[in-house]
């Protein structure tokens, strides 16, 4: 059991967490033919879309109320108002998700009431698009609890409760935490189950990196509203990571779609059980394909262990990646003890660790100093800190603006766990010194051995034993060294 604090520093050095409100934005991405919106200054907005788009390396649709002096503080009415028309001309989405920032949650912004003026004045024009708005202050919690909400807040706007059932639908609710990657190789496993899954929301339709026929200023796919319409005719609900328990719950208060929650899928005790729920769900044996990959998986960890096995780890990564990190290290024989997270969760008491700090990556770096940890495991932010610290960086999570690929990282499943250990033991094995001819320095009589030669003569006459007071030994290894050199 993990003890969990907060650190009290006047500030922040290095954040490790993100805002709320891009929290937010980022799940809305999840679903077609919407546009994000931030009830915000310019600023807030420009921030979040500079920041994924230097991860996903892809063009991000994002739009702003643009408040400024004045309309703070009279009110943001006219500034949603304008906004909604406009992309509504220009763009014509399914619907506009909209996301409070800090500045208009000081203010105490009515926005559902704004919504319903607009609404009834404007309700012709608007036709055709949906409106929904989720309240995301971005001075309290952090980038996983805006996900959480703008989930919840999708759930209860579009999900309908249904008659009958269909055997073979599921829904699936990732986190924040699993990439486009990770989202499709859990739909890839669900059918082979022959069940079919509405995800929600689903980033692998719009952020995995794809060229589009054509260009589209909205997402470019991903969950649409007829589907999220359909969700109440699920057979069960799969949420993956404790902070998507809530829109879980929500689907089934809503249509009686009974849910579980995994809160990891890294791993291989996380991936049997969830092997062994769809099995039970579906009436239907593991596929063959996923029994071999459990097997590879197996001997990957047998060859793995030898370079993980009691290594000294130091993670900073949102509540839910944080505990899939820890608990594979575990597992793997590593210990964990610098961790460091983003936000309070209920998933922090139960690690396998001493302590669990929310803070940042200062606390981060000061910890894994103090407790000698070997590798770092954290976003992009976190370079600097393993430079002055001289350990491998493993870069997880978001934002990972210094590489490639960021979509395509797979983590979940027999194979993305047989994945990531790998990874783990080849940074750790590149990162061992490895012994070179200059580590190992020969004496005079080692070097003319080494080159055929009879050992010099000594000044006193013993066989050259070497002794300091000998110059004919000095000045013979001296020679022996020159001629050796290439």
């Amino acid at each position: 059991m993990a003890s969990v604090s907060e650190s009290k520093k006047a500030c922040t050095v290095n954040p490790l967490k993100m805002s709320q409100p891009l929290g937010a934005c980022f799940a809305f991405m999840g679903m077609d033919n919407c546009m994000p919106m931030m009830h915000g200054s310019q600023g807030c907005t420009s921030f979040g879309l500079v920041l994924l788009v230097r991860h996903f390396k892809e063009a991000i649709p994002l739009q702003t109320t643009a408040m400024n002096e004045v309309s703070t503080i009279l009110g943001g009415l006219e500034n949603i108002e304008q906004a909604v028309l406009n992309i509504k001309k220009r763009a014509n989405p399914s619907f506009i998700a909209i996301a409070s920032t800090g500045l208009t949650e000081t203010k105490g912004d009515d926005v559902d009431g704004y919504l319903k003026l607009i609404h009834r004045k404007h309700g012709e024009t608007l036709a055709g698009t949906r409106i929904v708005y989720v309240s995301t202050p971005d001075y309290v919690g952090a980038f996983e609890d805006g996900w959480a909400k703008a989930v919840t807040c999708v759930v209860d706007a579009f999900a309908e409760p249904c008659e009958a059932r269909d055997p073979q639908q599921i829904n699936l609710l990732p986190g924040c935490h699993l990439t486009a990657a990770d989202i499709d190789e859990l739909r890839e496993i669900i059918a082979s189950f022959g069940l079919k899954a509405i995800v929600l929301p689903d980033i692998s339709g719009s952020l995995d990196g794809h060229i589009p026929e054509n260009f589209t200023p909205t997402t470019l796919g991903g969950t649409t509203l007829a589907e999220m319409q359909r969700m109440g005719a699920s057979v069960a609900t799969l949420a993956i990571g404790s902070h998507m328990s809530a829109a879980a719950m929500a689907l089934e208060e809503r249509s009686g779609v009974p849910y579980r929650v995994f809160e990891r899928l890294t791993g291989l005790g996380a991936v049997d059980e969830l092997m062994g729920y769809l099995s039970e769900l579906s009436g239907q044996p593991v596929a063959a394909k996923y029994r071999r990959q459990r097997g590879q998986l197996q001997d990957a960890m047998l060859d793995a262990h030898f370079w993980i096995g009691s290594r000294k780890f130091a993670i900073g990564a949102e509540p839910d990646l944080l505990a899939a990190l820890t608990w594979t290290a575990y597992e793997m024989g590593g210990e964990v003890l610098a961790a460091v997270t983003t936000t309070p969760s209920p998933v922090l008491a139960g690690l396998p660790c001493a302590e669990v700090l929310i803070g940042d990556l200062e606390d981060l770096e000061t910890r894994a100093k103090a407790s000698g940890c070997e590798i770092l495991l954290t976003h992009s932010h976190g370079r600097q800190a393993a430079e002055r610290l001289a350990i491998p960086l493993l870069r997880t999570g978001l934002p990972m603006f210094d590489r490639l690929g960021a979509s395509h990282v797979l983590m979940v499943g027999y194979r993305g766990t047989r994945e990531l250990i790998t990874h783990w033991a080849n940074s750790l094995l590149e990162a061992e010194h490895q012994a070179k001819p200059e580590d190992w320095p020969l004496n005079a009589e080692s070097l003319a051995a080494a080159r055929g030669m009879s050992p010099p003569a000594s000044s006193c006459g013993s066989g050259g034993c070497g002794c300091a007071a000998s110059p004919s030994h000095e000045q013979s290894e001296t020679h022996l060294s020159q001629e050796l050199q290439p």
